[in-house]
């Protein structure tokens, strides 16, 4: 596809929103780095970030939101959270917090998980696009996975030209590093060290952060990658359904209780798993056995999400 580059003027604000109102990717500055932005709200269109930046895994997102209000709508809020996101917001501060029932958000932008990362951005350029979107924004670097992070408009189109729609050229990035994590499962925890220093976090609070162990659950960027994984067992490769078995499909196959895409499209099945998964947890299901899935592309996500799902627990 053609990638537009677009400046920022109301103009090419109102294109950038309507692409993302489409479904399309549009990557835009922050304070921090270029986020690649996509609809929080819609499956497909965060299942194609995955995509564009050929992100081995599904890890939890971070969705970019105009104001605290916004926010809100979104995730509960307690005390503590309440006084960084007074304190810091708008700036290079992301607070993961649970995700209030039925809030709409994707469960691709949260990896399937209770939580949602949530950030106000700083930057005049990103103000503008969240204000006439009108909504959450799910944006990761806008670079290809596991390259240097872009802090100009020519670092994305080096990397993703073709991939994406637009790309909102406002100049370089001010801070130029992603932005400091916090979560609050225990206590306010530093989740990843960012463009805010951690001393006028602790500074703020008037205590200590706590830091992650092993046993924490993974709910941020920047950890290793651990998620969701339904109640059922789960069941690799399966080429029949077995007695007491639910079968999740992929193209043609019979006898599948959810197919995630009859059709064979990546996109539509990476934007259906998490959601058919639960679907199939509520439905009852002792044992999901799900069909091959290529493990080519988009694939490789989806199958690196799914082993994980079937490994053995303790």
């Amino acid at each position: 596809m053609e990638t537009k580059t677009l400046s920022v003027t109301p103009p090419d604000l109102k294109e950038a929103a309507e692409i993302l109102h489409n479904g399309g990717l549009v990557a835009f500055p922050t304070e921090t780095v270029y986020g690649l932005g996509a609809d929080a709200c819609s499956n497909r269109a965060v299942a194609r970030i995955f995509q564009a930046k050929g992100r081995p895994s599904f890890n939890p997102l971070i969705a970019h939101v105009a104001d605290i209000r916004m926010a809100r709508a979104f995730a509960h809020f307690d005390d503590i959270a309440l006084r960084l996101a007074a304190a810091f917001w708008p700036g290079p501060l992301t607070l993961v917090l649970p995700l209030r029932e039925n809030s709409g958000m994707s469960p691709l932008a949260s990896a399937g998980l209770n939580t949602i990362g949530l950030r106000v951005p700083e930057h005049r350029a990103a103000q503008m696009l969240l204000e006439e979107f009108g909504g959450p924004i799910a944006a990761p670097s806008a670079n290809r996975s596991g390259q240097i992070s872009p802090t100009t408009a020519a670092h994305v189109l080096a990397g993703l030209t073709g991939r994406i729609e637009a790309v909102l050229d406002d100049g370089p990035c001010p801070v130029g590093l992603e932005s400091t994590i916090i979560g609050f499962e225990g206590g306010a925890t530093l989740l990843r060290a960012g463009g805010l220093p951690m001393e006028v976090i602790e500074s703020c609070l008037g205590k200590p952060l706590r830091f992650i162990s092993k046993t924490d659950p993974v709910t941020a960027p920047g950890q290793l990658a651990s998620h969701y994984a339904p109640n059922a067992r789960v069941r690799l490769n399966a080429t029949t359904k077995n007695e007491g078995e639910m079968l999740l499909g992929f193209g043609s196959v019979e006898g599948a209780d959810l197919n995630l895409s009859p059709s064979h499209d990546m996109v539509e099945a990476a934007a259906n798993l998490f959601g058919y998964l639960h679907q199939l947890d509520a439905m009852g299901a002792k044992t999901i056995a799900v069909s091959t899935i290529p493990d080519t592309g988009l694939g490789r996500a989806i199958n690196d999400r799914l082993r994980r799902a079937a490994a053995p627990r303790s």
